[in-house]
């Protein structure tokens, strides 16, 4: 609609409408393929010869549309602008009606681009004309989408919580002497216990769990994305043991295997510095250095 001239590529990955989640009609079709149709069919409504394409991307998305011409004079840009119109209205009003029930497949809408169903039409007081605001009400996401995963939290702060609460999962258990510790016993490291993200955050004070909370996700999060510290399942969280974790698999090439064991260490041993027991793996095997002397 910006302009006679202007061509477009689109690359349809997530199944939304114009008004939200695109509400599938089809059971014959994949939902991947329904939606692409109906991307087609938006371009053929705005005038547009439609051209499809298959990119040679790493994605299971990579179907593209490309329209590069009209399939009207510059006359009709008026008229082309009422059907478009009219068109968003159809969706808007099909999907309200398919809130109550399942709205029936139009093969017209594929042809013709409009909703014809008992219905569809618009009321007359939302009706609009070329010119208009095609959808009263939208609100488009804002132009800077805020980081919301904990990733954007004060360095600090995370590794304050992470501190706290595995120190909480210590504490839980009985300390082990680490005294035959050198003579390999693999019962002398302290994996503390495991306690419900409940538990966890009854023992966080309430600034912390404010600040968590308005974050996606959470107190989860934020320790699932501190994978080096700790293990969460079912609702769990455990301090990880790096002994349990599987080897690299033997089934690599010899050289992506030789890449692997001589990877560098760019990140320092949580449990070197901070574990009582140090860390449960020698230098050598952890994936973590011992000691910034090993940071590359």
């Amino acid at each position: 609609r910006s302009s006679y001239s202007c061509c477009y590529f689109v690359l349809p990955c997530c199944f939304f409408d114009f008004h939200g989640k695109y509400r599938r009609r089809q059971s014959k079709k994949t939902q991947y393929r329904e939606y692409l149709d109906f991307v087609a069919q938006v371009g053929f409504v705005c005038g547009f010869h439609v051209e499809e394409d298959c990119l040679r991307i790493p994605s299971t998305k990579r179907v593209s549309f490309i329209g590069k011409s009209r399939t009207y004079a510059a006359a009709e840009r008026a008229l082309i602008d009422q059907q478009i119109t009219q068109f968003i209205n159809s969706r808007r009003t099909c999907a309200v009606a398919s809130g109550d029930r399942r709205v029936g497949f139009n093969q017209k809408d594929r042809c013709g681009g409009l909703c014809k169903e008992a219905g569809s039409e618009p009321p007359e007081d939302e009706t609009e004309t070329a010119g208009t605001i095609w959808m009263p009400g939208f609100q488009p996401r804002e132009k800077v989408e805020q980081i919301r995963n904990c990733a954007s939290l004060p360095r600090d702060f995370v590794e304050e919580v992470v501190l706290n609460v595995a120190n909480l999962l210590l504490n839980a258990a009985p300390q082990k002497s680490c005294s035959d510790k050198q003579g390999g016993n693999l019962n002398t490291w302290n994996q503390g216990e495991s306690l419900s993200l409940r538990e966890v955050a009854e023992h966080l004070n309430k600034e912390t769990l404010k600040k968590l909370k308005s974050e996606y996700g959470g107190l989860q999060t934020l320790l699932k994305n501190n994978h080096q510290v700790f293990e969460v399942l079912n609702g769990r969280v455990h301090i990880r043991d790096w002994r349990k974790e599987k080897p690299p698999s033997k089934t690599k090439p010899e050289a992506k295997r030789r890449l692997s064991a001589e990877a560098f260490k760019t990140r320092l041993c949580w449990f070197f510095i901070h574990h009582p027991d140090g860390c449960s793996l020698p230098s050598e095997a952890c994936p973590y250095a011992h000691g910034t002397e090993e940071l590359r």
